[in-house]
């Protein structure tokens, strides 16, 4: 059996690419090196010459508030052709198994919590990243279109919040994990006196460790077979603030923190309703603290 990891160097693919070799599978991994995913000639070509049994789509344009914020046109143009070009070429080739990955923040702003399968589209999106969401959104009705016109047995996964080594860690296009990580370890290396912050810190997240999301996914590829899409995270979540204090004890930072308020917060609270993966036999393995620990060690020994 092959299985095609398309985004296969980054933070999540990565981490389901390892975890398959491990297991001895036979995987074949997409960058934007091997093909352009935005380029339709190509990746139909890449999908039939592997005639994968399985296609796990990683692959994705993706950032924290001020990203998406700048950049909606990028966010929703071309995670739409990605998606689609992986979807379509995979159905040309007869996949047995396309296993999308989307985001937590295809949930209403104002979301009940935590937050249920059966909440996609009962309310507004969170602007900041709505462009993008709308992309996983249409993801998902695509899986579910496949399912119903042609059969296949295509599922789609929304993980939460994640974060690991090999994570985007550039201030300008992160998410709030790595920015925050990559702002205290500059500030204790440059002797900072403070460091200042997006928002209030209230906000509450919920962060889920690659490796974990990882193993959750081979489960769910292995096990899920439904046309409702499947919530995977931990269940638990923290405030910004809570969170950035982790990251500055773990980091050695010992300065001021400070927040800047007329900055956007997102989306109040988000954390996601994971008993349908639970009941799977799943449960995450990594402690936040633990990750957080390794995730910093990664970032020191790869980043000046």
């Amino acid at each position: 059996m092959t299985v095609i990891v398309a985004g296969h160097t980054g933070l999540v693919g990565s981490a389901i690419y390892e975890l398959l070799t491990s297991r001895n599978e036979k995987v074949v991994g997409i960058n934007s090196k091997v093909v352009d995913l935005l380029d339709r000639k190509a990746t139909f070509e890449f999908i039939n010459d592997h005639k994968p049994s399985v296609v796990i789509d990683a692959a994705a344009i993706v950032g924290g508030i001020g990203a998406n914020n700048s950049f909606p046109v990028d966010f929703l143009s071309k995670n739409l052709q990605i998606q689609n070009n992986l979807m379509d070429a995979s159905h040309e080739a007869n996949v047995e198994r396309f296993v999308f990955l989307g985001s937590s923040c295809i949930y209403p702003r104002a979301c009940p919590q935590p937050i249920k399968e059966e909440y996609l589209l009962t309310g507004p999106l969170e602007a900041t990243n709505s462009a993008y969401a709308i992309a996983k959104i249409a993801g998902i009705e695509l899986i579910k279109s496949y399912r119903k016109q042609f059969n296949r047995r295509w599922i789609s996964l929304m993980p939460t919040n994640m974060y690991g080594p090999r994570d985007n860690f550039d201030l300008n296009t992160s998410h709030v994990l790595p920015a925050l990580i990559n702002r205290f370890v500059t500030a204790k290396r440059t002797g900072a006196a403070n460091v200042t912050l997006w928002g209030t810190g209230a906000p509450k997240r919920e962060f889920l460790h690659s490796r974990d999301l990882a193993s959750a996914v081979l489960l769910a590829t292995e096990k899920y077979d439904s046309d409702l899409h499947l919530n995977i995270g931990t269940g638990e979540d923290l405030t910004i603030m809570e969170l950035a204090q982790l990251i500055g004890t773990s980091a050695g930072y010992r300065g001021q923190t400070l927040w800047d308020s007329t900055k956007p917060d997102g989306t109040p609270r988000k954390v996601m309703d994971v008993s349908r993966l639970k009941a799977m036999g799943w449960s995450p393995t990594i402690s936040l603290e633990d990750g957080i620990k390794e995730t910093i060690q990664w970032f020191e020994a790869n980043y000046n």
